[in-house]
Formats: C-alpha cells, structure tokens, sequence
C-alpha cells in the first residue's frame, strides 16, 4: 500500500498554499482520500481551493474543517493563511464521506448499509459545527447507526466561518468520513487538567445550575475543594478551575471539563457549561501544563504499544485551550507529539471541542492513528 505524506505549508494567497502543496503531492491512486485542514483567512475560498487541488491531485475526496490553529508533526501554526493536509492511500473500499447532516443521517446510512455490512466499518473521523445545539445527540444518533461505531475528531474553530468539508465546504451539523474494518485505527485522549478534592454528587440542580452538592450549599463545597487562597478572591478561578463530570461506568476514571460560566455566592450556586440532573457525580479540577504534559506523553507511549504494527500516518485533534495556551509558544505541545510518535506523517487542528467514541470533550487531545 502507498505510504501517507502530510503537507504544512503558509503563505498569503490560497493558489501559492496549493500549489506548494501540490508540489509535495506524489504518488496518489484515483478516489484517494485527503484530510485538509485550513485557517480562517483562507475559510472563504474553501469550495476554490477543494476544486484546485482535486483536479490538479487526483485526489478525489477531501474532508476536514477550519481551525484556529493548525498544527502537524513539531510545528503550530495560529496566524495567517495555512493549510495542514495529510495524504492518505485509501481508496475504494476502505471508506465512505459521510456528507453533513443536521437531524438524522438515515438516508446516507441506507444507501451505504451494504458496503458497511460487508466491510464491518465502525470507526469514523468526524467534524463539527460549534453552532450546532444538536451535536451531541448527533454523536449519539450516529454511533447507534454505525451499531455502537466509533467516532473521533473535532469542532471546528472560527470566529465567522467555522466551515466542515465533506468533499464540498458546509456549516451544519456533523460530517466526516467512515472506514472499514480492514483500516488499522487506533485512537487515545490525553486531559489537560488535573482532579483535584474528592468526587461529589449533584443533590439539587436546575438545567446547568447547580444549587446543591451532597446536599450542602454547591459553592461552599467548589471554596474547600479549590483552597482557601482561591477561595478568597473566586475572580482567580476564570480558565483556571473547572467542573468535571465523570463518565458512568468508565474503567479509566475518564472524566468531561466543562467550563464553570457562574458563581452565585449571595444564593451559592454555581453554573455549569453542561446540562445536569440530580444524581450525577462531579469534581472539580485545575488546568495544569505539567500534568498535561505527563499525560499527553503516558496516552502516546501506551496507545503505541497497543498498535497491531508501526504507525504509518497519524491525526491529532487538540483543543484551543492547549497547544500555546498550555503548553507554550513555540509550537511545544507538538513538538513533545513528534518526539514520541517519531517520523510519522500527521496533520490536524486547534478545535472548539473534542470528540471520543460518541462524546464531547474539553481541554484534551485527542490522536488516531493509522498502521
């Protein structure tokens, strides 16, 4: 099979990004598959340079977003025109484009219930609208149409054209691509924030505020919980502390970050950015580089010794809180990815939020690799 090649280029103009792209492009079989992914300043001419690039390539399909930064093995980049395209050899059989969808994806599931039965696909690749109120349902309804499929990817991020591709440019919902059981993938999530108190339970809550937390007071649990010197000025705990509701029946102790968007000390409560019920757990934790460090390089060592052979192309989809927010300027986050996952070709981008099997994530990074 022929190898993967990835592709981070800059420029000023999106036709000199492609044709430099297109000059690192070789050895491409027709209905090949690409994954692009372009800064906001080239967002208005996604359809363009998709229409460029195929028919100088021969590459047929092409699916990925827009980012606020993209990123590639060691280099980031935040500013300007940019694209970061990893070159797969898939063809044919090994995959399907899921086209954009915003309610139910019944019809595309349908007409490929054929070649998904033949193929057992069930991992998918997957973008999304951060516009989107339905997206985590629509994780749900298509995962429980792949029968429990597998997807990972990201939200895309923008401040006006937060654009998906699915072969063409589109704004809504959920898009990506399928592959069949004979595509190795393997995928793992590293958190960029530390646990810290204890876990709780929800005892009274009303949508995303919470008004009571093992029945006491909510705020008076996050103050002991964070430390009395936070607690003594909460306009500190702003991107510092966050809410973590941890996953039922998860055997990793995963856990989702979700932002704290409201502190009521008069009624003490506190809003939450997640819908919640009385019931469920939470904990509290911090942002952290150096726990984020330790296990971003933990995931990458484990998730490469679990490979059924050597990784030959890899994607990586981080969160815009990581990456020089987290990590530092110059390019850290991936420049510690490339030092442990060596010379694999690898594309990807800052996203608005993360996903993992059927769920959305915050603060993580998530890779998938292909071998």
């Amino acid at each position: 099979m022929s190898a993967f090649s990835s592709i981070h280029v800059t420029g000023a103009e999106w036709r000199d990004l492609c044709d430099q792209a297109l000059a690192r492009v070789t050895g491409t079989r027709p209905g090949a598959l690409a994954f692009i992914y372009i800064s906001e300043p080239l967002a208005a001419d996604t359809d363009h340079i998709l229409d460029y690039l195929r028919e100088r390539s021969g590459i047929a399909h092409w699916v990925g977003c827009v980012g606020m930064g993209l990123c590639s093995s060691g280099h980031e980049t935040y500013a300007g025109a940019a694209m970061s395209i990893l070159v797969t050899p898939f063809v044919d059989d090994d995959f399907r484009v899921v086209p954009a969808f915003e309610k139910d994806p019944g019809d595309w599931l349908s007409a490929t219930a054929g070649w998904r039965e033949r193929t057992m696909a069930s991992v998918a690749v997957v973008h999304a609208d951060p516009g989107s109120n339905r997206l985590p349902a629509l994780l749900e309804t298509l995962s429980t149409g792949l029968q429990g499929g597998f997807l990972v990817g990201g939200i895309a991020s923008a401040e006006s054209l937060p654009l998906q591709i699915a072969d063409r440019a589109t704004g809504n919902g959920l898009s990506g691509v399928l592959f069949s059981a004979g595509v190795n993938i393997s995928t793992g999530l590293s958190q960029g924030c530390s646990l810290i108190g204890q876990r709780h339970r929800i005892t009274g809550c009303e949508r995303n505020v919470v008004a009571t937390i093992d029945d006491r007071p909510a705020l008076d649990v996050f103050k002991e919980d964070i430390g009395e010197v936070l607690a003594r000025d909460l306009s500190r705990v702003g991107g510092y502390i966050f809410a973590a509701l941890p996953i039922p029946a998860s055997d990793t102790g995963d856990y989702l970050v979700r932002n704290l968007i409201g502190i009521d000390p008069d009624q003490g409560m506190l809003a939450i950015g997640d819908m919640l019920t009385p019931g469920m757990e939470i904990q509290f934790a911090r942002r952290d580089a150096e726990t984020a460090r330790e296990d971003l390089e933990h995931m990458i060592k484990n998730l490469l010794a679990r490979l059924p052979g050597e990784p030959r192309g890899a994607l990586y989809h981080s969160c815009l809180g990581r990456g020089r927010n987290l990590f530092g300027e110059n390019s850290d986050e991936m420049k510690l990815v490339g030092r442990l996952l060596g010379d694999v070709p690898l594309a990807g981008f800052y996203a608005n939020g993360e996903i993992s099997h059927n769920r959305l994530y915050g603060y993580t990074g998530v890779l998938t690799l292909f071998s």
